[in-house]
């Protein structure tokens, strides 16, 4: 799940992080107040929207303006830089050409800045621990950097029994060149940092650009928070901060049906009990020549609801052209897969070719429902026959349609 940068900074602050003094306001008027507020007299008027990028985005009501981050001198220019913003679709590399609409900005005080860093905090699967990454290419995104400058990068993983310590902080101090006091703000700085990630079971913190200002300070000017979903049920406040408006809405209604679905650009929807086996499904697609429209995986504890629920999602997505089902059963049997498959294209009157593959407990049973539905089901023996004949309706259907375009 993520947040604001607004909502970040707060609970970043709680902990003890550097972060400057700010105020998100929702119309110009609150704009204008929150800068009056602040100790000028500089202000930095900043979109909120899920996606990096902000300062070089484009307005798509003002393409040839100014971008989604913008200085203020005055609570005035305050107030016209949220104007320009607020209710207006922000265009970066990370929105794609749809954009985003902006609800509210966030008014902060303005920095004087001597160099812009880069710190973040994620999880390692190569090592399996909490990796702090640091690189002196603070203000580009950290895929550029590590593309085309790898060794500017600096790595340390935190063994989890024995948690953070100074030294940890002081061999990225040096390798960013930091001095003096500097070195010893910024061993405060990652402390603080580390254990909000670990409170918070955070999926990564990161602060791009973070600041070495004139006087040796280190603070946070951005920060992107994003949090473990299956760690939510410990934090309930945290939850309270989703921004719905910035979710696909077939996710936001995957979330609330307990379904993992993260919408794709592809022809083929997949419905699939396991995250693995949904990879390995999506990868199968690919091989023989389509592409899938989602990632879902409606768990190991599936029934007939979820089932519905899972078809829904995925005919609610204009680009799916033939659904596949493959489905292990274990705990989800079978059986009760089918029979949530026969009512869900029943009561949703399934219009695209759809085939099931089913392996597992009860699945002859599972497969007899299939047959004796008088639905046009087409079963599959395993996963490449799945993934053949899906791909094969596809084209199927896709000629159909031009050779009905043909002779009209």
């Amino acid at each position: 799940m993520n947040i604001h940068e607004y909502q970040g900074k707060e609970l970043l602050r709680r902990y003890g992080v550097a972060v400057l003094e700010g105020h998100v306001a929702w119309t110009p008027d609150e704009a204008a107040e929150a800068a009056k507020k602040l100790p000028g007299p500089i202000y930095v008027v900043k979109s909120q929207i899920h996606a990096g990028g902000r300062g070089a985005g484009r307005f798509k009501e003002d393409p040839n303006g100014k971008g989604g981050v913008r200085l203020a001198k005055s609570a005035e220019e305050a107030r016209a830089a949220a104007d320009a913003m607020i209710g207006k679709t922000l265009v970066t590399k990370q929105t794609g050409e749809g954009g985003k609409v902006v609800s509210r900005v966030y008014v902060e005080a303005g920095c004087d800045i001597g160099r812009e860093l880069y710190l973040g905090l994620l999880v390692d699967r190569a090592t399996s621990r909490l990796t702090i990454m640091a690189s002196t290419e603070g203000g580009m995104e950290i895929e550029e950097v590590a593309e085309h400058h790898p060794e500017k990068i600096l790595k340390v993983a935190v063994d989890p029994a024995a948690g953070i310590s100074g030294f940890h902080a002081r061999k990225l101090a040096f390798g960013l060149g930091l001095t003096g006091g500097q070195v010893r703000n910024f061993e405060k700085f990652v402390a603080a940092l580390y254990k909000a990630v670990i409170d918070l079971d955070c999926a990564i913190v990161e602060i791009n650009p973070l600041v070495v200002t004139k006087a040796g300070e280190i603070v946070a000017l951005d920060a992107k928070v994003s949090f473990d979903d299956n760690a939510l049920f410990r934090h309930k406040d945290l939850e309270e901060l989703r921004d719905d408006t910035e979710m696909d809405p077939k996710e936001l209604d995957a979330v609330k049906n307990d379904l993992n679905y993260v919408a794709l650009d592809g022809e083929i929807g997949c419905m699939v009990n396991g995250a693995g086996l949904a990879m390995a499904t999506m990868d199968i697609i690919k091989l023989y020549g389509s592409s899938p429209a989602n990632f879902l995986d409606v768990g190991g504890t599936a029934n007939a609801a979820r089932v519905t629920e899972a078809f829904r999602i995925i005919t609610s997505d204009a680009n799916v052209k033939a659904i596949l089902v493959n489905i292990f059963g274990g705990i989800a049997k079978c059986d009760m897969i089918a029979n949530g498959i026969v009512e869900a294209s029943k009561n949703l009157s399934l219009s695209v070719p759809l085939v099931v593959r089913l392996e597992g407990t009860n699945v002859e049973l599972g497969k007899k429902i299939l047959a004796e539905s008088g639905l046009a089901i087409i079963p599959a023996d395993n996963l490449a026959d799945a993934a053949q004949k899906v791909v094969a309706a596809v084209q199927a259907a896709r000629n159909g349609a031009a050779a009905v375009k043909k002779g009209a």
